[in-house]
């Protein structure tokens, strides 16, 4: 820390790991109220000197220094004052002919206690916890290192798994990756490499865990083990009230992805862009990175329905969370922590995630091209992404949405269309970048059909192809 350092932390005043004290002559006891609470959330600043309502510099008396010095680091040490002691170094700066006394309180790998109480940090200041069993719960969780969903059943076989998920997810992972460590694997020996099977500390039995049962169990099963479990997707566009679509999802992971994957697919227009020279889809890569992360990012020990939401302006979801820092997250700051690693780890063999924190890198770019906009991350204990969306994104998919664009294309084309060649000049005048076997599969008819009908659309002199098949795109002649 130099001079200039703490001279900008201070202009930018408390926040959740920023404290001042004025602590002119003693140390107060809220000083070691910050230590405790720093040391349980995610560190932070701790000024002596400065006053916490102006970011007024009034300085500590110089005599007393030492004695403030010795003081902090006496009672830091006391087991019976903080539980379990610290050894922290302060540091004295002079600014403005002003003297200052910098604590820097890191993150702790333990929970620690004031006087018998527990202390955390919030954006409002220190609180103590020690009487709130849920927060001093998360608190242990974020903590320990282990994780929640490595709990085990030993009471538990396999026949409370559905194995033929298991068996899809592993023709997920061999279409994927050539001689695939899975190929040779059976069911159960997939679930020890993935660290789905483990010994109980506490019986030193065998089973399966939490992350077992969510990714591969039968309905039954988990909601034995986690009753409180579910996904709740909707769709609000016209009903602001209530919804226009709704689908609560109980199942298991794997499932829940596809079920969740489909809903948006259903309400989402869909807009190919050009990722470098390949035409991809915007609108299903977005739906990738956030559906992976409520999923497989979700702090599984709580109550919360994790929320999959579609507006006419954003797309926006919530879900559980331990959080390692608290506000919207910057693009180039972000430091990714694992939540889940053995969802996670299957996610990633399976292709429904990459590497961790590249979703957050993903859902910016794609955002980006399928809006214009750009998405926000806001961390806390509920965690919550936003995707802005501007008209080419709000409109719902399917017959309806068809005939509404065919509308518009009749206006610009004569009566010697045909019903059939309107659909594929819908699909056109929604995107002009499709391509061959992206317009067969939106409209679900052959190539060669779809050949057909372009060509007569070309012949008709209603469209033309500008540039080549592979990166060119359809011009609708007025």
């Amino acid at each position: 820390m130099t001079a200039d350092e703490l001279k900008k932390i201070i202009q930018s005043g408390e926040k959740i790991d920023v404290e001042f004290k004025q602590s002119e002559n003693d140390l107060t006891k809220d000083v070691y109220q910050s230590v405790c609470s720093f040391n349980n959330r995610n560190g932070g600043h701790i000024v002596l000197g400065v006053v916490d309502k102006t970011k007024e510099i009034r300085g500590v008396n110089f005599q007393k220094v030492d004695k403030i010095l010795k003081d902090f680091t006496t009672s830091i040490n006391n087991a019976n004052k903080l539980n379990p002691p610290m050894y922290l170094t302060p540091e004295v700066f002079e600014i403005d002919g002003k003297i200052l006394v910098y604590i820097w309180v890191p993150e702790g790998t333990q929970l620690r206690r004031l006087n018998g109480r527990i202390w955390d940090r919030t954006h409002e200041g220190d609180i103590d916890i020690t009487d709130n069993a849920e927060l001093v719960y998360k608190m242990y969780a974020r903590k320990q290192s282990t994780y929640f969903v490595n709990k085990v059943y030993p009471r538990l076989g396999l026949e409370y798994l559905d194995l033929d998920v298991i068996r899809r997810a592993k023709q997920m992972a061999l279409s994927r990756v050539d001689n695939h460590p899975w190929a040779n694997m059976d069911e159960k020996e997939i679930l020890r490499s993935t660290g789905l099977i483990l010994t109980d500390p506490d019986t030193g039995k065998e089973g399966i865990t939490l992350a077992a049962i969510l990714l591969f169990g039968k309905d039954n099963t988990i909601m034995s083990v986690l009753p409180q479990y579910k996904t709740d997707a909707i769709y609000r566009v016209k009903n602001l009230d209530r919804y226009d679509d709704r689908e609560v999802i109980i199942t298991n992971l794997i499932d829940s992805y596809r079920r969740l994957m489909d809903f948006g697919k259903k309400h989402l227009n869909d807009t190919f862009v050009l990722d470098g020279d390949q035409s991809v889809s915007a609108r299903d890569k977005i739906l990738r990175e956030i559906i992976s992360n409520i999923l497989a990012h979700r702090d599984y020990s709580n109550a919360y329905t994790a929320q999959f939401v579609i507006e006419s302006n954003r797309i926006y979801t919530k879900n559980s969370n331990l959080p390692h820092g608290h506000g919207e997250l910057k693009l180039n700051q972000f430091e990714p922590f694992p939540k889940n690693p053995p969802i996670s780890k299957v996610f990633r063999e399976i292709g429904y995630a990459d590497e961790l924190g590249s979703g957050m890198r993903n859902t910016n770019k794609y955002t980006k091209l399928y809006s214009g906009g750009t998405p926000i991350f806001l961390e806390d204990n509920i965690f919550q992404i936003v995707i802005p969306m501007e008209s080419v994104a709000d409109l719902q998919v399917g017959p309806d949405n068809v005939k509404k664009v065919t509308e518009k294309v009749t206006e610009k084309v004569t009566e010697k269309v045909t019903e059939k060649e309107q659909e594929v000049l819908a699909l056109l005048l929604e995107n002009a970048n499709y391509t061959m076997p992206q317009l067969a599969e939106k409209l679900k008819i052959s190539r060669k059909t779809i050949a057909v009908r372009l060509k007569s659309l070309k012949e008709k002199n209603v469209i033309e192809r500008v540039g080549s098949d592979r990166k060119g795109y359809w011009k609708i002649n007025k």
